[in-house]
């Protein structure tokens, strides 16, 4: 069985910092989470944030699918899953939380 490339930049990345895959998987998320909201300038109450994590989760899982099938015949769905909600975790408690206006208020908000 031979390593794809993006496995092994995701073992590079995992040896250089120390961390789980896990782990890596929920910083991943809050950062391109928080990355699209600066970038597209949105607030995060809105969803295309989220759903630029969502798509950038499901790419990786579908490498990462491409590389199971590849390296051992079939896909390891229920890893995948796990990896999605990983990802998936922090960004939608912000969204909830901002949608809600539980922790994060608007100036117009404060006001009513």
């Amino acid at each position: 069985m031979e390593t794809s490339a993006i496995q092994s930049i995701k073992l590079a990345i995992v040896a250089a910092t120390g961390l789980s895959k896990d782990a890596l998987h929920i910083y991943v998320g809050l950062a391109v989470f928080l990355a699209a909201v600066i970038v597209l300038r949105k607030p995060l109450r809105s969803n295309v944030p989220w759903l630029v994590v969502v798509s950038v989760a499901i790419t990786g899982e579908v490498l990462d699918m491409r590389d199971d099938i590849s390296s051992l015949g079939y896909w390891r769905w229920g890893a995948s899953l796990h990896d999605i909600l990983n990802t998936l975790f922090w960004p939608s408690v912000l969204l909830l939380l901002a949608k809600f206006g539980i922790f994060f208020h608007t100036s117009n908000d404060r006001n009513a």
